[in-house]
Protein backbone atom coordinates (compact mmCIF):
# COMPACT_ATOMS: atom_id res chain seq x y z
CA UNK A 1 0.00 0.00 0.00
CA UNK A 2 0.99 3.35 -0.99
CA UNK A 3 0.17 7.01 0.79
CA UNK A 4 -2.43 7.50 -1.66
CA UNK A 5 -4.35 4.09 -0.58
CA UNK A 6 -4.39 5.70 2.92
CA UNK A 7 -7.34 7.86 1.26
CA UNK A 8 -9.63 5.08 1.38
CA UNK A 9 -9.07 3.60 5.01
CA UNK A 10 -11.08 5.46 7.99
CA UNK A 11 -9.06 5.55 11.03
CA UNK A 12 -12.03 5.23 13.00
CA UNK A 13 -12.53 1.72 11.81
CA UNK A 14 -8.66 1.05 12.74
CA UNK A 15 -10.22 2.18 16.27
CA UNK A 16 -12.99 -0.10 16.27
CA UNK A 17 -11.16 -2.72 15.24
CA UNK A 18 -8.52 -2.82 17.99
CA UNK A 19 -11.11 -2.33 20.42
CA UNK A 20 -12.85 -5.77 19.41
CA UNK A 21 -9.44 -7.27 19.25
CA UNK A 22 -9.28 -6.31 23.05
CA UNK A 23 -12.87 -7.24 23.83
CA UNK A 24 -13.86 -10.06 21.41
CA UNK A 25 -17.48 -9.01 21.86
CA UNK A 26 -19.41 -6.48 19.81
CA UNK A 27 -21.62 -5.05 22.81
CA UNK A 28 -18.54 -4.53 24.99
CA UNK A 29 -16.85 -2.46 22.62
CA UNK A 30 -19.87 -0.57 21.46
CA UNK A 31 -19.88 0.04 25.83
CA UNK A 32 -15.96 0.95 25.53
CA UNK A 33 -15.94 3.49 22.54
CA UNK A 34 -19.69 5.14 23.75
CA UNK A 35 -21.29 3.65 20.30
CA UNK A 36 -24.30 1.99 19.63
CA UNK A 37 -23.74 -2.15 18.82
CA UNK A 38 -25.29 -1.53 15.51
CA UNK A 39 -22.67 0.88 14.54
CA UNK A 40 -19.87 -1.79 15.34
CA UNK A 41 -21.77 -4.05 13.48
CA UNK A 42 -21.33 -1.98 10.51
CA UNK A 43 -17.83 -1.22 11.32
CA UNK A 44 -16.79 -4.34 11.08
CA UNK A 45 -18.72 -5.41 7.87
CA UNK A 46 -16.54 -2.47 6.36
CA UNK A 47 -13.17 -4.00 7.82
CA UNK A 48 -14.09 -7.18 6.31
CA UNK A 49 -15.04 -5.98 3.28
CA UNK A 50 -11.61 -3.24 2.83
CA UNK A 51 -9.00 -6.35 4.29
CA UNK A 52 -11.31 -9.18 2.25
CA UNK A 53 -11.31 -11.32 5.27
CA UNK A 54 -14.02 -12.40 8.05
CA UNK A 55 -11.39 -11.18 10.85
CA UNK A 56 -13.34 -12.26 14.32
CA UNK A 57 -15.91 -14.88 14.22
CA UNK A 58 -18.12 -15.85 16.32
CA UNK A 59 -17.42 -18.45 18.90
CA UNK A 60 -20.34 -18.82 21.43
CA UNK A 61 -20.68 -15.56 23.02
CA UNK A 62 -17.24 -14.46 22.17
CA UNK A 63 -15.56 -13.75 18.17
CA UNK A 64 -12.30 -15.57 17.51
CA UNK A 65 -9.81 -13.39 15.37
CA UNK A 66 -8.85 -14.75 12.01
CA UNK A 67 -4.93 -15.36 11.27
CA UNK A 68 -4.84 -12.19 9.26
CA UNK A 69 -6.72 -9.92 12.18
CA UNK A 70 -3.90 -11.43 14.74
CA UNK A 71 -1.47 -9.73 12.08
CA UNK A 72 -3.37 -6.07 11.44
CA UNK A 73 -3.03 -5.93 15.26
CA UNK A 74 0.43 -7.35 16.05
CA UNK A 75 1.03 -4.03 13.84
CA UNK A 76 -1.62 -1.60 14.63
CA UNK A 77 -1.17 -0.69 18.16
CA UNK A 78 2.01 1.11 17.09
CA UNK A 79 0.82 2.81 14.10
CA UNK A 80 -1.91 4.59 15.83
CA UNK A 81 0.35 5.40 19.06
CA UNK A 82 2.71 7.39 16.41
CA UNK A 83 -0.43 9.07 14.89
CA UNK A 84 -1.46 10.01 17.75
CA UNK A 85 1.40 11.60 18.78
CA UNK A 86 2.30 13.32 16.02
CA UNK A 87 -1.16 14.91 16.47
CA UNK A 88 -1.05 15.90 19.39
CA UNK A 89 2.77 17.24 19.50
CA UNK A 90 1.57 20.05 17.18
CA UNK A 91 -1.22 21.11 19.52
CA UNK A 92 -1.17 23.66 22.09
CA UNK A 93 -3.40 23.73 25.23
CA UNK A 94 -4.83 26.34 26.89
CA UNK A 95 -6.58 24.68 30.05
CA UNK A 96 -8.67 27.67 31.20
CA UNK A 97 -10.30 27.09 27.38
CA UNK A 98 -10.47 23.57 26.72
CA UNK A 99 -12.91 20.80 26.86
CA UNK A 100 -10.62 18.05 26.80
CA UNK A 101 -11.91 14.60 28.47
CA UNK A 102 -9.00 13.18 30.72
CA UNK A 103 -9.61 9.44 31.72
CA UNK A 104 -7.42 8.24 35.09
CA UNK A 105 -7.39 5.10 36.82
CA UNK A 106 -6.69 5.79 40.24
CA UNK A 107 -6.62 3.36 43.87
CA UNK A 108 -9.05 4.01 45.74
CA UNK A 109 -6.89 5.61 48.56
CA UNK A 110 -5.85 8.09 45.98
CA UNK A 111 -9.33 8.71 45.32
CA UNK A 112 -10.02 9.21 48.86
CA UNK A 113 -7.07 11.12 50.00
CA UNK A 114 -5.11 13.14 47.40
CA UNK A 115 -8.22 13.44 44.50
CA UNK A 116 -9.96 16.26 46.41
CA UNK A 117 -7.13 18.94 46.04
CA UNK A 118 -6.27 18.25 42.42
CA UNK A 119 -9.55 18.31 41.60
CA UNK A 120 -10.29 21.52 43.60
CA UNK A 121 -7.69 23.07 41.55
CA UNK A 122 -8.43 21.67 37.96
CA UNK A 123 -11.91 23.49 38.45
CA UNK A 124 -10.41 26.84 39.12
CA UNK A 125 -7.63 26.20 36.31
CA UNK A 126 -9.54 24.33 33.55
CA UNK A 127 -13.60 24.43 34.50
CA UNK A 128 -14.90 23.39 30.93
CA UNK A 129 -12.66 19.65 31.30
CA UNK A 130 -14.10 16.82 32.33
CA UNK A 131 -12.48 14.47 34.55
CA UNK A 132 -12.98 10.97 34.16
CA UNK A 133 -11.69 8.58 37.23
CA UNK A 134 -11.65 4.52 37.05
CA UNK A 135 -11.04 2.70 40.04
CA UNK A 136 -7.91 0.82 39.17
CA UNK A 137 -5.43 -1.51 41.48
CA UNK A 138 -2.39 -2.66 40.56
CA UNK A 139 -4.31 -5.41 39.06
CA UNK A 140 -6.09 -3.87 36.88
CA UNK A 141 -3.88 -0.66 35.80
CA UNK A 142 -1.83 -2.51 33.35
CA UNK A 143 -4.99 -3.79 31.22
CA UNK A 144 -6.57 0.27 31.43
CA UNK A 145 -3.28 1.57 30.10
CA UNK A 146 -2.62 -1.19 27.83
CA UNK A 147 -6.09 -0.73 26.15
CA UNK A 148 -6.07 2.89 26.42
CA UNK A 149 -9.27 2.74 29.05
CA UNK A 150 -7.08 5.21 31.26
CA UNK A 151 -4.35 7.63 29.66
CA UNK A 152 -2.52 8.25 33.26
CA UNK A 153 -2.98 5.44 36.53
CA UNK A 154 -1.66 6.69 40.09
CA UNK A 155 -1.54 3.67 42.29
CA UNK A 156 1.26 1.03 43.48
CA UNK A 157 2.10 -0.80 40.87
CA UNK A 158 3.95 -4.28 40.58
CA UNK A 159 4.01 -4.72 36.14
CA UNK A 160 3.57 -2.25 33.15
CA UNK A 161 2.54 -2.35 29.98
CA UNK A 162 5.36 -2.14 27.47
CA UNK A 163 3.62 1.08 26.18
CA UNK A 164 4.19 3.21 29.83
CA UNK A 165 6.25 5.20 31.28
CA UNK A 166 6.61 5.54 35.33
CA UNK A 167 7.02 8.19 37.87
CA UNK A 168 7.36 7.47 41.78
CA UNK A 169 5.50 10.14 43.29
CA UNK A 170 5.61 9.70 47.21
CA UNK A 171 6.65 7.02 50.09
CA UNK A 172 2.99 4.71 50.63
CA UNK A 173 3.61 4.89 55.10
CA UNK A 174 1.33 3.47 56.67
CA UNK A 175 -0.99 5.38 59.95
CA UNK A 176 -3.10 3.73 62.29
CA UNK A 177 -6.53 4.90 62.67
CA UNK A 178 -8.61 4.53 65.24
CA UNK A 179 -12.30 5.95 67.18
CA UNK A 180 -11.06 6.89 70.80
CA UNK A 181 -8.91 9.41 71.78
CA UNK A 182 -5.42 7.59 71.15
CA UNK A 183 -3.98 7.85 74.33
CA UNK A 184 -2.09 5.87 75.34
CA UNK A 185 -0.44 5.14 72.10
CA UNK A 186 -0.93 1.44 71.04
CA UNK A 187 1.42 -1.09 71.65
CA UNK A 188 1.81 -4.63 69.75
CA UNK A 189 0.04 -6.60 71.88
CA UNK A 190 -2.98 -3.83 71.50
CA UNK A 191 -2.74 -4.15 67.83
CA UNK A 192 -2.72 -7.41 67.35
CA UNK A 193 -5.39 -7.97 70.19
CA UNK A 194 -8.53 -5.67 68.74
CA UNK A 195 -10.03 -6.32 65.64
CA UNK A 196 -9.46 -4.46 62.53
CA UNK A 197 -10.95 -3.30 59.42
CA UNK A 198 -9.28 -3.14 56.12
CA UNK A 199 -10.30 -1.86 52.43
CA UNK A 200 -9.92 -4.22 50.12
CA UNK A 201 -11.10 -4.72 46.46
CA UNK A 202 -10.37 -8.27 45.62
CA UNK A 203 -11.87 -9.10 49.51
CA UNK A 204 -8.47 -10.39 50.09
CA UNK A 205 -7.70 -10.97 53.92
CA UNK A 206 -3.70 -10.55 53.89
CA UNK A 207 -1.45 -7.64 52.69
CA UNK A 208 1.81 -6.02 53.22
CA UNK A 209 1.07 -5.34 56.71
CA UNK A 210 0.20 -9.16 57.74
CA UNK A 211 3.94 -9.84 56.04
CA UNK A 212 5.39 -7.59 58.05
CA UNK A 213 3.39 -9.29 61.50
CA UNK A 214 4.67 -12.21 60.42
CA UNK A 215 8.01 -11.37 60.43
CA UNK A 216 7.55 -10.65 64.27
CA UNK A 217 6.00 -13.90 64.62
CA UNK A 218 2.82 -11.84 64.81
CA UNK A 219 -0.97 -11.40 63.32
CA UNK A 220 -3.62 -9.26 63.68
CA UNK A 221 -7.54 -10.32 63.84
CA UNK A 222 -9.81 -8.86 60.73
CA UNK A 223 -13.40 -7.86 61.81
CA UNK A 224 -14.10 -6.72 58.69
CA UNK A 225 -13.13 -5.92 55.11
CA UNK A 226 -14.58 -3.14 52.74
CA UNK A 227 -13.71 -2.44 49.21
CA UNK A 228 -13.85 1.45 49.53
CA UNK A 229 -11.85 4.08 51.89
CA UNK A 230 -14.68 6.62 52.07
CA UNK A 231 -16.89 4.97 53.90
CA UNK A 232 -14.41 3.47 56.47
CA UNK A 233 -14.25 6.18 58.70
CA UNK A 234 -18.13 5.96 59.60
CA UNK A 235 -18.04 2.14 60.14
CA UNK A 236 -15.11 2.74 62.92
CA UNK A 237 -16.49 5.57 64.52
CA UNK A 238 -18.02 4.07 67.60
CA UNK A 239 -16.54 1.21 66.95
CA UNK A 240 -13.57 -0.59 68.68
CA UNK A 241 -11.93 -1.67 65.39
CA UNK A 242 -8.67 -0.02 64.16
CA UNK A 243 -7.27 0.41 60.89
CA UNK A 244 -3.86 0.63 59.25
CA UNK A 245 -4.24 2.95 56.09
CA UNK A 246 -1.97 5.27 53.57
CA UNK A 247 -1.14 8.07 55.19
CA UNK A 248 -3.07 10.42 52.72
CA UNK A 249 -6.13 8.63 53.60
CA UNK A 250 -5.92 8.79 57.12
CA UNK A 251 -5.68 12.47 57.36
CA UNK A 252 -8.79 12.52 55.14
CA UNK A 253 -10.92 10.42 57.24
CA UNK A 254 -9.60 12.20 60.55
CA UNK A 255 -10.48 15.44 58.74
CA UNK A 256 -14.61 14.40 59.04
CA UNK A 257 -13.87 14.15 63.11
CA UNK A 258 -14.24 11.07 65.61
CA UNK A 259 -11.23 9.59 64.64
CA UNK A 260 -7.19 9.71 65.02
CA UNK A 261 -4.58 8.72 64.10
CA UNK A 262 -1.04 7.39 65.07
CA UNK A 263 2.13 5.59 64.26
CA UNK A 264 1.89 1.95 63.87
CA UNK A 265 3.70 -0.30 67.26
CA UNK A 266 5.97 -1.66 65.09
CA UNK A 267 7.84 -1.20 61.64
CA UNK A 268 5.80 -1.35 58.21
CA UNK A 269 7.89 -1.16 55.04
CA UNK A 270 6.72 1.85 52.84
CA UNK A 271 5.82 1.31 49.45
CA UNK A 272 5.44 3.87 46.45
CA UNK A 273 2.80 5.20 44.79
CA UNK A 274 3.76 5.95 41.35
CA UNK A 275 2.39 7.94 38.54
CA UNK A 276 2.03 5.72 34.93
CA UNK A 277 0.99 7.18 31.44
CA UNK A 278 1.14 5.87 27.68
CA UNK A 279 4.11 6.52 26.16
CA UNK A 280 1.89 7.32 22.88
CA UNK A 281 0.40 10.61 24.85
CA UNK A 282 4.20 11.25 26.49
CA UNK A 283 4.21 14.83 24.77
CA UNK A 284 0.71 15.15 24.42
CA UNK A 285 0.60 19.30 25.94
CA UNK A 286 -2.94 18.31 27.38
CA UNK A 287 -1.80 15.26 28.96
CA UNK A 288 2.24 16.85 29.73
CA UNK A 289 -0.41 19.74 31.73
CA UNK A 290 -2.50 17.39 33.57
CA UNK A 291 0.85 15.09 34.95
CA UNK A 292 2.36 18.21 35.79
CA UNK A 293 -0.67 18.97 38.14
CA UNK A 294 -0.87 15.81 39.51
CA UNK A 295 3.05 16.44 40.60
CA UNK A 296 2.01 19.59 42.20
CA UNK A 297 -1.02 18.10 44.28
CA UNK A 298 -0.12 14.20 44.50
CA UNK A 299 3.35 14.05 45.35
CA UNK A 300 5.17 14.46 48.86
Amino acid sequence: MNRNDLRKVDLQLLVVFESLMHERNLTRTAEKLYLGQPAISASLTRLRDYFNDPLLVRNGREMEPTPRALEIFRRLPAALDGISQAISEVRDFEPGNSTAVFRIGMSDDVECGLLPQLLAHLRQQAPDCVLVVRNANFLLLPGLLATGEVSIGISYTTQLPANAKCRSLRDIRAMVIRADDGTPPLTLDDYCTRPHALVSMSGDLCGNIDQDLARLERSRKIALAVPHFNGLGALLRNSDMIATIPDYAAEALVQGGGLVMEEPPFEIVPAQLTMVWRAAQDQDPAERWLREQILRFMAA
